[in-house]
C-alpha cells in the first residue's frame, strides 16, 4: 500500500485515535513472520532480481484458444512466424507476424471411433505434432484408438490407425523420435497387452525393443539421436528416471539415467535377443553439492545446446532436477563425457572379463550382435561408473528453492562480442526465470535476470519452444499462446544505472532509454563488469526521489511502504541518522513496510527509502511526515501569497493607466 497524497488543508480531518494493543501486537507479529520466511530463503542470486508481467502488444503476442485445452503439444520451426498447437478434438495454427496482428485458424480433427466407456475416453487428444515431407503428422488418442492424419494446406487427410505414434490416454507418459525415415517410440502398441515401457523403434531396418528387465517403471524425459565421427558408430541417448532399485528407506525414491543405443543396431542371434536393442546401457545421472550435502535425483527436463563448431562431444546437456522438497538444481554435462563412461566403464555387478565384442560396441559390419554380449549385458545394464556435471568441481551450475520444470539454453552474443548461455526455465507457478550462466572465463554465480509472468491469465505452462532466429519464446497455457521476446528490456526501470544492474545481456543504454541490443542503430552502453555495473553510466549518482508529503494527527497510526524492485537488495527505512526497518534481500511481500504505531513528536520529519545492492545505492522514496498545524500554516502561507500576488496584478493596469494619463 502506498501512502495517500497529503490531503487539503482546507478540508476537515479527524483525528485517528492510537491503535488498540492487540492490533498493533498482530501487525507488528505479521511483520516478523514476514521477516523470518525472507532469511528462509537462502542466497538471493538464485532468485530473480525483479519480477515482470508480459502484456504484450495490443492483438500482436497473446492468443486465446477460445475454450480450455487442459492437454496440449506444440509445434514450432524456427525463423517461422507460425506456431501450431494441438489440444482436443482440433489442432491451432497461430501466426506472429513481425509488428502485426496475431491471427488464428483451427482445423477440428474429431475422434472417428464411437465405442468408448466415458465421455472423456471418447475425445481425440492431439499428443503429437511433427513436420513430415510437405505435411504436417498430428497423431492422437482417438477415443483410445490412437490415429495419425496428416495437414495439407489447411486440409486434414486420415492416415487411420497408427500404434506407437499416439497413446491411448493423454496421461501417459510419451515420446516419439524421428530422423529420416526412422521412427522411434516410448509408446506401448497395445492398451491392455505390455503394460512394461519399452523404447522401440517402430519404422526402420528392423523393429526392436528394449528388454523388460533393463529399466524399472522408466518416465521418459528426452531422447536424441547424435551422429558421431563414423556413420555405424551413431548414437542414440535417451534420457530418463526410473525407481531406485535400492530400497533402503534412506535411498531416493527415483533414479536419473541416460541410456545409450547404437542406431545401426540390429538384433541379436538367437531367438530371444532377435528383436532386442542389443546394445542397450545406462548410466547414473549424478546431480548433487557436496560442499552442501544436497542431491538431487528427479531428472525434470532435458536441453541439448550443440556446440557452434560442430564437434558434437562438445554438445552441452542442461538437466533440470529437484529433489522430495521440490527445490530445483540444473547440471551440465557434455555427450563427450556420456560417450566417455559408456565406452570405458566396467558393468555393475559385473565381476569377469568382458566378452568381445565389448557391451554397448557399435559394429561397423552390418552383423547381430553375438549371444554371449547380448547375455551380459542385459543382466547388467548398468555401467558403474556416473555422469558427472561438467567442471573441476562436478557441482550443479545452480541450486535453487524454486520449482523449475522445463529448460531451454539460448547462446547470443552481446553487443561487445562476449557470449553468454541464456537459460529460462519454467516455474510451477506458471513463470519464467531468465538465467545468465557465468562466461568460460569466470568463475562467479549464474545471476537470475528476471522472473515473466508470459500470460494475461496467470497459468501452469505446458509447452515451451525457443525459437533462436526470431529471438522468441512460444508458451502455451490452458486457456492461450504467448509469444515473448527474448530481448524484453522496456521492464528495467531507474534509467541507466537500473538498466545496467539488470546485467540483461540482451539490452544496453542508449542515451535516455534502455533498448534491447537487436533494435538499436548503434552500439550500445553494456557493462562488461558484473559486479559493479553501474559505475559505466555516464552519470555517476542515480536521480534522488521526489519529495512526498503527508500530514498527520499525533498519537495516530501510520505506515511507510517502499516498493523493493530489485530482490537482490537490501531497502532500509532511515530517519535522522537512525535505520527504523531494514528488509534484506529474499524478503517475502513485494514492500518494505515501516510501521509507526503510535506517532509523536520525535517521529515527525523526513523518511528515506534507500536501496543497497552491492555497491551500487539509490534513494527509492522519500517521505516527509508534517503535524496537521504545519500542513495547514504551509497551505494558509501559499494562499497569502496567492492573493497578494492576485491583487497586485489587479491594481497593476490602473496604475499604469494612470501613469499615461499623467
Amino acid at each position: 500500500m502506498t501512502p495517500p497524497p497529503p490531503a487539503a488543508p482546507s478540508a476537515p480531518r479527524s483525528r485517528v485515535p492510537g491503535p488498540p494493543a492487540r492490533s498493533g501486537l498482530l501487525l507488528r507479529l505479521l511483520l516478523l513472520l514476514w521477516a523470518a520466511a525472507a532469511s528462509a530463503q537462502g542466497h538471493p542470486r538464485s532468485g530473480p532480481r525483479i519480477f515482470a508481467v508480459w502484456k504484450g502488444h495490443a492483438g500482436q503476442d497473446q492468443v486465446d484458444f477460445g475454450q480450455t485445452e487442459l492437454h496440449t503439444v506444440l509445434f514450432h520451426e524456427p525463423g517461422s512466424s507460425s506456431v501450431w498447437v494441438g489440444g482436443r478434438g482440433k489442432v491451432y495454427l497461430f501466426d506472429f507476424p513481425e509488428d502485426q496482428n496475431a491471427s488464428m485458424r483451427t482445423m477440428n480433427i474429431s475422434a472417428t471411433k464411437g465405442s468408448c466407456l466415458d465421455k472423456r475416453d471418447c475425445e481425440n487428444y492431439i499428443t503429437l505434432l511433427e513436420r513430415r515431407g510437405e505435411g504436417l503428422l498430428a497423431c492422437g488418442t482417438n477415443a483410445r484408438h490412437p490415429s495419425c492424419w496428416n495437414l495439407v494446406n489447411g486440409t486434414v487427410v486420415p492416415l487411420g490407425e497408427m500404434r506407437g505414434y499416439a497413446p491411448f490416454s493423454p496421461e501417459e507418459n510419451s515420446l516419439v523420435l524421428f530422423e529420416g525415415d526412422e521412427v522411434y517410440s516410448t509408446i506401448r502398441k497395445q492398451e491392455y497387452n505390455g503394460k512394461i515401457p519399452r523404447f522401440r523403434r517402430i519404422k526402420g531396418e528392423t523393429e526392436l525393443y528394449t528388454s523388460d528387465t533393463v529399466m524399472q517403471n522408466p518416465q521418459f524425459i528426452k531422447a536424441t539421436i547424435v551422429h558421431q565421427d563414423q556413420a555405424y558408430d551413431d548414437k542414440i541417448y535417451y534420457f530418463f528416471r526410473e525407481d531406485n532399485p535400492d530400497k533402503n528407506p534412506e535411498a531416493p525414491l527415483n533414479v536419473s539415467r541416460v541410456a545409450q543405443l547404437c542406431r545401426g543396431d540390429q538384433g541379436g542371434e538367437s531367438s530371444l535377443s532377435v528383436s532386442k536393442w542389443n546394445t542397450f546401457l545406462k548410466a547414473m545421472l549424478v546431480c548433487s553439492d557436496a560442499a552442501t550435502n544436497k542431491n538431487f535425483n528427479r531428472l525434470q527436463d532435458v536441453f541439448l545446446l550443440p556446440d557452434p563448431s560442430g564437434q558434437w562431444r562438445d554438445t552441452r546437456v542442461y538437466g533440470v532436477f529437484s529433489n522430495p522438497w521440490n527445490y530445483s538444481a540444473v547440471c551440465v554435462y557434455s555427450l563427450g563425457d556420456i560417450d566417455k563412461v559408456f565406452r570405458t566403464s566396467s558393468l555393475k555387478g559385473y565381476y569377469s572379463s568382458l566378452p568381445n565384442p565389448r557391451p554397448g560396441k557399435c559394429l561397423s559390419y552390418q552383423k547381430p550382435i553375438p549371444t554371449e554380449t547380448f547375455q551380459v549385458a542385459d543382466r547388467h545394464p548398468e555401467v558403474s561408473q556416473r555422469v558427472e556435471p561438467m567442471g573441476p568441481l562436478k557441482t550443479p551450475l545452480f541450486h535453487s528453492k524454486h520449482h523449475y520444470q522445463k529448460v531451454v539454453v539460448h547462446r547470443m552474443q552481446a553487443s561487445h562480442g562476449d557470449t553468454f548461455h541464456v537459460l529460462y526455465l519454467t516455474t510451477d507457478k506458471g513463470t519464467i526465470h531468465k538465467v545468465v550462466e557465468p562466461r568460460e572465463r569466470e568463475r562467479g554465480l549464474v545471476f537470475n535476470v528476471v522472473e515473466i509472468q508470459p500470460f494475461r491469465r496467470a497459468a501452469a505452462i505446458q509447452t515451451m519452444s525457443l525459437d533462436a532466429d526470431r529471438r522468441k519464446l512460444y508458451v502455451s497455457s490452458q486457456w492461450e499462446v504467448s509469444q515473448v521476446p527474448l530481448d524484453l528490456c522496456e521492464v528495467y526501470g531507474g534509467g541507466c544505472h537500473g538498466c545496467l544492474m539488470s546485467r540483461d545481456p540482451y539490452c544496453g543504454w542508449d542515451q535516455d532509454r534502455c533498448v534491447s541490443i537487436y533494435r538499436a542503430p548503434w552500439p550500445v552502453l553494456q557493462s562488461i563488469n558484473p559486479a559493479e555495473p553501474h559505475k559505466e553510466c555516464p552519470n555517476p549518482k542515480p536521480d534522488k526521489a521526489p519529495l512526498q508529503k503527508v500530514s498527520l494527527a499525533p498519537n495516530s497510526r501510520y505506515y511507510l511502504s517502499c516498493p523493493m524492485e530489485s530482490r537482490h537488495a537490501t531497502y532500509s527505512w532511515r530517519h535522522k541518522e537512525n535505520v527504523e526497518q531494514s528488509c534484506e534481500p529474499g524478503h517475502q511481500s513485494p514492500n518494505c513496510i515501516l510501521f509507526i504505531e503510535n506517532l509523536t513528536a520525535q517521529q515527525y520529519g523526513h523518511y528515506f527509502c534507500e536501496a543497497q545492492e552491492g555497491s551500487y545505492f539509490r534513494e527509492a522514496q522519500h517521505w516527509q511526515l508534517l503535524p496537521e498545524d504545519d500542513i495547514m500554516a504551509e497551505h494558509l502561507l501559499g494562499c497569502a501569497h496567492a492573493l497578494a500576488t492576485s491583487l497586485w496584478l489587479g491594481v497593476l493596469p490602473t496604475l499604469t493607466l494612470g501613469y499615461l494619463v499623467h
